[in-house]
């Protein structure tokens, strides 16, 4: 019986741990969606900033060369 026992024991942690493993590649996934969705905001936001910089710099050359 002792043996039957570690035996089902044994079986039932592999279980459990197989959910758990499940579980964890559930959050993975749905985190790795999370940092990609954040890394195009940040393109988007560097593109904007760049994009605004550069008109700044071209309005203040335009200014100059009048003077």
């Amino acid at each position: 019986m002792a043996v039957m026992e570690k035996m089902w024991d044994g079986i039932s942690r592999v279980i459990r741990m197989d959910n758990k493993v499940e579980l964890l590649a559930e959050t993975v996934k749905e985190q790795q969606f999370k940092i990609e969705d954040l890394t195009a905001r940040i393109i988007r936001l560097e593109t904007a900033l760049e994009i605004s910089l550069a008109g700044r710099g071209f309005k203040a050359q335009k200014k100059l060369k009048k003077e």
